[in-house]
C-alpha cells in the first residue's frame, strides 16, 4: 500500500493533484486546504491514504499528519465516506474540527458540504470521546444534581455562554475557554475565565 509520496507536482486540478515520482504521475484527492499549499513544478511530500474498491483503487494525500488522521477518524462514521470527509477538512482546520465536536457546534460542521443536519448531529456524538487525543477536553455535560456538578464545569459552561451572547461563535468561544481553563486551573472564577477568554480572542 502507498503511505506516502515524494516527487514533484505536475498537475493541480479542482479536487485533486497529479504528483510525479521518477518519472510515474500519481492522482491524489486532497482537500482544498492542501491543494491550497501545493505549487505545480514545486517539490511536495505527501501523507497518502489508500483506499481499495472492487473498481478502483484511490489515494488520498495530506501534508499534516492531524489532517490525515482526523480523515480516518471522520470514515469510521456511518455516512461519512472520503469524499465527505474531504468536504470538511477543506471547510474546517483538524483543531476547529476537534473544538467543533468537542463544544457539539453541529451548526459549523454541518457548513462542510455534504453534511447535513443528521449527520453532523451523528460526527458529534460518535465523535465526541476521540477529541481527548487532539488535546481538547469533552464538552462538560451538566447533571440535575447541583451538587455533584463540578464547579469547572458550571464556570466553563457560563463562560463560553457569555462570550456566545457577545458574539462569538460557540466553537471559538468553547476554544479560547478550554486553552484559558487550562492556564488558569480548574478553580479559576468565572470574570476571570471572562476576561481571560476574551482576551484570548482578541489576539
Amino acid at each position: 500500500m502507498i503511505a506516502k509520496l515524494k516527487g514533484m507536482v505536475d498537475a493541480i486540478d479542482g479536487d485533486s493533484a497529479v504528483i510525479d515520482v521518477n518519472g510515474v504521475g500519481y492522482l491524489v484527492s486532497a482537500s482544498a486546504r492542501t491543494l491550497r499549499d501545493l505549487v505545480v513544478g514545486g517539490a511536495a511530500t505527501l501523507l497518502v491514504e489508500t483506499i481499495v474498491r472492487e473498481d478502483a483503487i484511490a489515494l488520498y494525500g495530506f501534508l499534516e499528519t492531524a489532517e490525515r488522521d482526523w480523515f480516518r477518524i471522520l470514515t469510521t462514521v456511518q455516512g461519512v465516506g472520503a469524499r465527505v470527509a474531504l468536504s470538511i477538512l477543506s471547510t474546517l482546520a483538524p483543531d476547529e474540527i476537534a473544538r467543533a465536536i468537542a463544544a457539539q457546534d453541529r451548526a459549523s460542521l454541518s457548513r462542510a458540504s455534504g453534511v447535513g443536519p443528521k449527520l453532523a448531529a451523528r460526527l458529534a456524538t460518535e465523535l465526541k470521546d476521540k477529541v481527548a487525543a487532539f488535546g481538547v477536553a469533552p464538552a462538560p455535560t451538566r447533571t440535575t444534581d447541583a451538587g455533584s456538578a463540578g464547579p469547572s464545569g458550571s464556570v466553563n459552561e457560563d463562560a463560553v455562554s457569555a462570550l456566545v451572547n457577545l458574539g462569538y461563535r460557540r466553537v471559538e468561544a468553547f476554544g479560547a475557554v478550554a486553552r484559558v481553563t487550562q492556564r488558569l486551573g480548574a478553580n479559576a472564577q468565572l470574570d476571570a475565565v471572562i476576561r481571560a477568554g476574551l482576551q484570548e480572542l482578541a489576539r
